[in-house]
């Protein structure tokens, strides 16, 4: 007689996640930041797929490229007032729904998780306080503390915390930056549509897959993770 089936054995020990766009919907807010930043110092305002391409970087890469006429020295004026929009309408955003249910539905079956995040340290410890997950991601970076996306060093800093090899390891993202990442590590990815970039930019990065919402994600990862 035949003993019960047991679930295969995870493939990726360690699972890294993008915050804006993956697990939080905060793109059509962090664009509309971008936008509404530029307006305020008189540079010309990015088109809506402008500002959204830009999401991931860190904020002085993403201001640069959002606003390419100005000068650098008024970058800082910049981040300013992008800071002041969003700290304005920041408690407006939620995770993802079934986001909660998928991180733990991970951490059950073993897998360590984390984040690599264009954010601030600030700015990431804040959201995770904000939607009481504290505790539930082993480690996570911030372009403020380390390379900027899509520079490996966030990720392969993670890997070296947690013990973790590149064929071991399993980016999930929105951009291409993250996918980039990903490629300069030396891990796999996996790319998400609902968030800051469109599929067909994923054309070329080679992810394992492309889903188009959290309960495909969560299916993916229980059928492939």
């Amino acid at each position: 007689m035949s003993g019960p089936v047991r679930p295969p054995a995870p493939r990726f020990d360690l699972i890294v996640f993008d915050w804006d766009g993956t697990l939080f919907d905060s793109t059509a807010l962090i664009a509309r930041c971008i936008q509404a930043a530029c307006a305020d110092v008189g540079t010309p305002v990015p088109s809506d797929a402008a500002a959204r391409h830009v999401i991931g970087l860190g904020l002085q890469d993403a201001l640069a490229h959002a606003a390419p006429a100005l000068a650098p020295r008024d970058y800082p004026a910049l981040g300013a007032r992008f800071r002041h929009h969003y700290l304005a309408s920041q408690h407006e955003l939620v995770l993802f729904d079934g986001v909660v249910e998928l991180l733990h539905a991970l951490a059950r079956r073993g897998h360590r998780l984390a984040v690599a995040t264009g954010k601030s340290r600030r700015g990431l410890d804040e959201a995770l306080g904000s939607v009481q997950l504290r505790g539930v991601f082993d480690a996570t970076r911030t372009a403020d503390e380390t390379h900027p996306k899509p520079h490996p060093r966030m990720l392969l800093e993670l890997m070296d915390e947690l013990d973790a090899a590149p064929g071991r390891t399993l980016m999930i993202g929105d951009t291409t930056h993250d996918l980039q990442l990903a490629a300069n590590a030396g891990t796999a990815s996996l790319a998400v549509s609902y968030g800051a970039h469109e599929r067909q930019a994923f054309d070329g990065f080679a992810p394992l897959a492309v889903v188009h919402g959290v309960p495909e994600l969560a299916a993916w990862l229980a059928a492939h993770g």
